[in-house]
């Protein structure tokens, strides 16, 4: 069959073509309309479609995607693509258990409330390992969507835990990648709760499980933290009588009082410490009262304690400060503890001093407490939390040396023992000698022939 000049025209105009960039000047005859309609039968590829249907090399579908080419990037997007705010952390909890699962961990989940779990893994079948490694998947509202720059990737929980979460685990699974650690060595925990009331690090107190050294992922500038301030937390409550505003002689002003006591908590010196610096104060909400014209009958503060110096100290200042305003009640909240002294023994690290809260204390235990992670805290929390790309690769390579020297201490350490014939060593010594001179076996390496953590001695640790 022939096809005229305007059926010729026509072959562009299919649905699944490109169309032509300007109209035709003339009405389409009817066959020509027919022939159109036959032709639109035939589905014509498009360009999109086509390179759909390609199989890209590999170095091509990189330069493509960059974070896809990462492990630690990629697994961060993942992570961070999924809304956990508090007390709603179950699908990233869901899809970190899939990831593990399919990376060869043996992948325990522990209830906390309700259908909210923490996400405890390892390799192998030995749940009981030397070292933990272990951080939050539970963020602050509101939940902002990933994004990723040249340089810098955005969201919520980018940096304050997720970045922690996916450089931990990257660094773990290159170290069994390249048989550097295997089972009974490090295990995995993750979990919720920590942006309000530690509920998930207190749950896994009873996992049934200790550690010599736990390292927690937090957001430290890549700094091994020396330690960080505590945290009190309370509401004053005020009672008071309402009337009329006109005749305030016969009510009682809550508003009032409550304001003469937050005066004075606003300017009270409460103690501190050389190491952590000054203890901060913040009155975070005030409500009270319901309209203008009535004096209000109560009211209330909820306020925060960054604690630098004894806790029943800074308790006890509190209470004394405001006990002579009447109809004042102090009401302490679950959520309390002192300043935290951290292990930072590792050499090749700075290090730095955090005036926030973190789980540490809230896992019992006499291991050794190492906090480090990438991101600053002063971009968390923020309508514009982020990372930088290169602090997530350095963290990685952090996390590593952190676990192996967890494992295998080569810092040099003071002397400790005095004395003569078998405790007679030099002033300052290896960890190696003591270990060989009192015939102490440390946890074995796998690339010397063991088997992983080998409990012997003193359990490998002085």
């Amino acid at each position: 069959m022939k096809l005229s000049s305007a059926s010729v025209l026509l072959l562009p105009l299919s649905a699944n073509a490109l169309e032509l960039p300007f109209k035709l000047p003339f009405k389409l005859p009817s066959q020509v309309t027919f022939f159109k309609t036959k032709l639109e039968t035939y589905k014509i590829p498009t360009i999109s479609s086509i390179r759909s249907r390609l199989e890209l090399p590999s170095f091509l579908k990189k330069l493509s995607d960059p974070i896809a080419a990462s492990p630690v990037l990629s697994l961060h997007r993942s992570l961070v693509q999924i809304p956990s705010i508090t007390g709603n952390e179950r699908a990233v909890a869901d899809w970190l258990v899939s990831y593990l699962t399919n990376q060869n961990f043996t992948v325990e989940t522990q209830v906390v409330s309700g259908d909210r779990v923490n996400v405890f893994a390892y390799p192998g079948t030995n749940r009981t390992t030397h070292t933990l490694v272990t951080s939050h998947i539970d963020t602050v509202p509101p939940y902002i969507p990933y994004k990723s720059a040249i340089s810098t990737i955005y969201g919520r929980g980018s940096n304050d835990a997720k970045g922690s979460v996916a450089a931990q685990i990257t660094a773990v699974e290159e170290l069994l990648s390249d048989g550097t650690i295997g089972p009974g060595n490090v295990s995995l925990l993750y979990v919720v709760g920590e942006e309000y009331s530690g509920d998930g690090m207190k749950a896994a107190n009873s996992l049934g499980v200790t550690w010599k050294s736990v390292i927690f992922g937090e957001p430290t500038e890549n700094k091994l933290a020396v330690g960080h301030k505590g945290i009190l937390l309370f509401d004053l409550v005020s009672s008071g009588k309402a009337s009329h505003s006109g005749y305030p002689q016969l009510g009682v002003n809550a508003n009032s009082q409550l304001i003469s006591a937050l005066a004075i908590l606003d300017k009270l010196q409460l103690p501190g410490s050389d190491l952590l610096g000054e203890s901060t104060l913040n009155i975070g909400h005030i409500t009270g009262g319901v309209a203008p014209n009535v004096i209000p009958a109560s009211a209330n503060a909820s306020i925060a304690v960054r604690v630098a110096g004894d806790l029943d100290e800074t308790i006890s200042l509190i209470k004394e400060s405001i006990s002579n305003i009447p109809n004042i009640k102090i009401r302490f909240l679950n959520v309390g503890y002192g300043p935290v002294e951290l292990d930072h023994d590792v050499e090749g690290f700075e290090t730095i001093i955090c005036s926030y809260g973190t789980d540490v204390p809230n896992l019992k235990g006499e291991h050794k407490k190492y906090l480090y992670g990438p991101g600053s805290i002063l971009t968390a929390h923020g309508d514009n939390e982020y990372v930088l790309k290169s602090d997530l690769f350095d963290a990685v390579n952090g996390y590593k040396k952190l676990i192996k020297e967890s494992l295998w201490p080569t810092k040099r350490v003071p002397a400790i023992i005095e004395g003569e014939g078998l405790f007679d060593m030099p002033e300052t010594v290896t960890v190696e000698k003591i270990v060989e001179t009192l015939a102490i076996r440390p946890p074995a390496h796998p690339k010397q022939g063991g088997e992983g953590f080998i409990k012997a001695g003193c359990d490998g640790e002085l």
